[in-house]
């Protein structure tokens, strides 16, 4: 099968075009293969299936998506609609609006499916925030090359998340 490369600037898909990028979908534009035949040709092979990738925060990511997330997942979410929520004007948080389907809130939505303890929402929404402000600050203190990472923040905030609601 010979694959046709479109010129800069071409549409290859709903409402993007940008002269600085070639949009390429061959599965899509050239097999016309959607996500159903994906998954048909993969479980064919007798391959698993792998989940749909998307960031674990996206505001795209379905009720049932945000279901299936790990419980250190769905701790930062908590924690970044939290951090977002003094902040926000337009929209009710990740989700930006209700839906009859789900809230606008995946915190919310965390806690109408019991998805996380009540008392570990809690804990996150009251004292996680300021806890990564004062890391924040005194990571910037330090210079670059000696900087704690992120990932030790996250490891002690799900560590104490975890003893708060215990």
């Amino acid at each position: 099968m010979t694959l046709h490369l479109p010129t800069a600037g071409v549409m290859r898909t709903e409402g993007i075009v940008d002269a600085r990028y070639d949009y390429l979908y061959p599965l899509l534009h050239e097999w016309h293969w959607d996500r159903d035949a994906c998954i048909r040709r993969i479980e064919a092979e007798g391959l698993p299936v792998p989940p749909k990738s998307s960031c674990v925060i996206c505001a795209h990511m379905r009720s049932e998506e945000v279901a299936q997330l790990p419980r250190w997942v769905l701790r930062l979410i908590v924690l970044v609609e939290a951090r977002a929520a003094p902040r926000l004007r337009n929209v009710e948080s990740l989700w930006r609006r209700a839906t009859k389907a789900r809230p606008g809130s995946m915190t919310m939505f965390i806690r109408q499916r019991e998805l996380l303890d009540p008392d570990e929402i809690d804990a996150i929404v009251a004292g996680a925030s300021v806890d990564l402000i004062d890391f924040q600050r005194v990571a910037a203190a330090i210079p670059v090359e000696r900087r704690p990472h992120m990932r030790e923040w996250i490891d002690r905030f799900n560590e104490g998340v975890e003893k708060l609601a215990a």
